[in-house]
């Protein structure tokens, strides 16, 4: 995977799909540390995935996430990938 912004994005949503925390729900989390983030300024940084590396670490600090195999995710990165196809929407 070349595109760095991409890997850094999928790992940060894979931690917290693993978690069960939404965006909602972390910027709660960040709040009680004293970064002022939104629900949608998350969703905006997640989505591009171009956040800086403090971002990155008070994400992981607060949801509690202590260790990250970076080779783990090369093969598991997919588990939060951004679907490549459009979804088939069947209207009854």
């Amino acid at each position: 995977m070349s595109n760095w912004n991409e890997k850094v994005k999928r790992l940060l949503k894979a931690e917290l799909v693993r978690r069960g925390i939404s965006h909602s729900d972390l910027a709660e989390m960040l709040i009680k540390i004293g970064v002022e983030e939104t629900k949608s300024s998350i969703d905006s940084k997640i989505s591009r995935g171009t956040f800086s590396a403090s971002f990155f670490i008070q994400c992981l600090a607060v949801i509690r996430c202590e260790k990250i195999e970076l080779l783990e995710y090369e093969n598991q990165l997919s588990i939060a990938a951004e679907p490549k196809e459009e979804y088939n929407i069947k209207i009854n």
